[in-house]
Formats: structure tokens, sequence, C-alpha cells
């Protein structure tokens, strides 16, 4: 039995992660796919645009075999982080064979290669980046000039500066320390760019342009609706979708904005440093200008500056708005860093792939929530326990939003296909 992992959010599904399921098929081999998915809030900062069960969904109707919840701890934190907390998921289920993700370079070479380098640091990387940062620059762009002095080869200097090549160097980088036996393989994204928001030909169920997901989500915003994004879903998820349509999506930052503001205003005196990311200076600029708060996205755009991207800010936020503080995160990642998996759904034919996991795994396999205490232990339950605490957030304001009846984490019932 061969098993693929990916690692993915489905913000919403469309054409070019049906495409991605179907190549890390037909390179891998494999027998099953396993999908470790985001639950409802983004490594971007931003709540999931339809909830983690009807996502779920709509990747067992596209090729998925299994889908795992990615903890909230990793699945809203930086790319270095979320790649941790995702491939020390599929590492510990010892049933995964092989990891698949998208870039932009398409040559995993070159992305190991950079890998490498961060790990190593060696002598003339580390006095570059040194030299950088004392002339100001921002971390990531003075890594990117290291790297750039280290590998002196165009593809390199290209491959550091885009954001599906930096996730994939961080899985990479993960499993070199791991020591896991899990083979990476990547393929090479077409058509829309990872922040392109604008809709591009995409008619066809094959290695044609695809676009993004940034694209779908701001044209379902616009005046056609999912109208516009029809030819650019597959009809499962189109169907899923239409059923759902201002029912119980699409959900947007926003949306948390009073919530939000009601944290902030909370815990002003204080300030916000405790949580995951947040600076001394971010947390006197939020102070500072809490006066001028309007929405949760105007806040975003407020503070954000050349030195801190919209994407860190809107994390950032998050963080505080969710209780995601530092000094748990660091408790989970000098721990096992994953407690445990929690399935979100499954194809029946999978039976076998389950069966494998429960016996070779070195973590709980999680189906029902109330039965899940007793197999962890207390920093796994405290990740476990946030969780169920941040996605009863966001279903009570998708019960507000759509005047709809919000349900319990401990009552949704695994996606069973």
């Amino acid at each position: 039995m061969k098993t693929a992992g990916i690692i993915v959010e489905y913000n919403p599904f469309h054409n070019g992660h049906k495409y991605h399921i179907e190549r890390t098929k037909e390179l891998t081999g494999c027998d099953f796919v396993i999908a470790v998915m985001s639950g409802n809030y983004m490594q971007r900062g931003v709540p999931a645009v339809i909830d983690k069960y009807a996502r779920t969904e709509m990747a067992l109707r596209n090729g998925v075999d299994l889908v795992l919840e990615l903890p909230l701890f990793y699945a809203s934190a930086s790319a270095e982080y979320f790649a941790l907390g995702a491939v020390s998921l599929l590492n510990k289920l010892e049933v995964t064979d092989s990891l698949c993700f998208g870039s932009e370079c398409g040559d995993v070479h070159i992305l190991s290669e950079i890998a490498s380098v961060l790990i190593d640091e060696p002598t003339l990387y580390r006095e570059v980046l040194q030299a950088r940062l004392r002339k100001g620059l921002s971390y990531p762009k003075a890594r990117s000039e290291a790297i750039s002095t280290c590998l002196s080869s165009p593809a390199y200097v290209e491959a550091i500066s885009s954001p599906n090549n930096i996730l994939g160097i961080e899985y990479i980088k993960a499993l070199k320390r791991m020591e896991s036996r899990i083979h990476p393989y990547t393929i090479q994204r077409k058509g829309g760019g990872y922040h392109d928001t604008s809709l591009i030909a995409d008619f066809k169920e094959d290695a044609s342009p695809k676009s993004s997901a940034s694209a779908i989500r701001q044209s379902m915003n616009g005046i056609d609706g999912l109208f516009s994004i029809e030819d650019h879903v597959p009809p499962s998820v189109y169907e899923r979708l239409s059923d759902s349509y201002q029912k119980s999506f699409p959900i947007r930052s926003d949306d948390f904005s009073l919530l939000l503001k009601y944290k902030l205003l909370s815990e002003e005196e204080e300030g916000y440093t405790k949580y995951v990311d947040v600076s001394s200076d971010l947390s006197d600029k939020i102070k500072k200008n809490l006066r001028f708060y309007r929405s949760f996205e105007q806040f975003c755009e407020l503070l954000k500056s050349k030195d801190m991207t919209y994407s860190r800010i809107s994390r950032c936020l998050l963080h505080i708005l969710l209780d995601i503080k530092k000094e748990e995160l660091t408790t989970f990642l000098n721990g096992d860093c994953i407690y445990y998996a929690r399935m979100l759904g499954f194809r029946k034919e999978a039976e076998e792939l389950l069966h494998e996991i429960r016996i070779h795994s070195s973590i709980p396999l999680i189906s029902k929530l109330a039965d899940a205490a007793p197999f962890l232990n207390e920093a796994g339950n405290r990740m476990l326990k946030k969780e169920i605490q941040a996605s009863h957030i966001y279903d009570s304001v998708v019960a507000h939003k759509f005047d709809c009846d919000s349900t319990s984490e401990y009552s949704k019932r695994l996606v069973i296909l």
C-alpha cells in the first residue's frame, strides 16, 4: 500500500486543486491520498470562506481519501510552523510514503538545496544575513539576499521570493529535520498566482491554467456572485457552494469585526505581546490606532507597512481574537508538536488505510471528540480544547450572519462518502 500526503486549505476547492490531486497520484503511484487540511481559519490570518466540513466533502468528492484537520496553532501560523505542524502530522501517522505540493519553480532539487542552506546555516549565510539585518532589511528580505549569496544561480534567487516555493522549502526543512522517510515531490503551479485576484480562462480539466483561490473568493463577492466561478471549480463543488450560498457562506474577516474590537478594547491596557507573532512595536501601534478601528479588514489596511504585510497583520489580529498565546505554542513546539490526528472525513474505500493508521500511528486517530480526552496528554487536550473553542466562535459568526442555528462541534459528524 502506497500513501501520499498533501497539505491544503481548499478555500475554496477549485480546478487547480483537483489537478494537484490527480498529478499527485500520477507522480507517486499511490493507492491513497491523505489531505492535512486547515480547519475554519487559514494561514493568512483569515476565516475560511466556507466551513471545514463542507470543504472536506469537496475534497472527498474529488480524489482525496482521508481528510485530517491541521490543528489551529499551526493552521493560522507563519509558513515555518504551518509546515512543521502539517509535516509532523503526516510523519506520525507512520504510513505516509510521499508528500506532494505545488510550487512556482516545480523543481524539488532547487527547493531542497535552499532548505539545506537554511538548516545548516553556513558561515557565509550567517554573515550576510546579519549584515543585511543591521542595514535595516526585514528578515525575509535579508534571508533572501543571504541565500542568493550562497546559491548564486538565478533559479535559486527567484525561488526564495515566491509564496508556494517558500512553503515547499519549509516542508522539505521539516522532513529533513525529522529525518523522515517521506519523499517530497513538487508540481509546478500553472495559471493564476497565489495572490492573483482576477479569474483566467479555466475551462478544461487538464493542465490548462487554473484560477487562484484568491481570484475565486474575490469573484464570489462580485455582482455575479457564484455564477462567475462555475467554470473554475469542479461540478460537485459548485453544487455544494450553490446549496450553501447565503445560507452558511461566504464568511469574511469583517464578519468578526465586533468580536475583535471587543477583545482589543478589553486588553488595551495590558497590551497584546503575549499573543503569537505580536511584537511590542505592533502592540503599541494597535493601541495607538484603536480609536480609528472600523472593521477587521480596515484595521489591517491601517496597520500594514513596508515592514509588515497585510497578511502578517491579519494573522496577528486573528491570534489575539482566538487567544493563541506564545507560551502555549512554545509548549507544543518543545513537546511532541502534534498530539493527535483528528479525522474530518473519509471515503469508505479507504478502510484499509484507516486500519493501517490505527496499527502504526504514534498518535491517536480521533473520530469522535467526546471520546478523545482519555487518549491525550495534558498538552494534547489543551490543543484540542482551543480548536473546539475557535470552531464554536466561527459557527457563532455563521449563525449570526445567516440567522441560523449554531451547532456544537461535539455534534458535528464525520463526512463519510
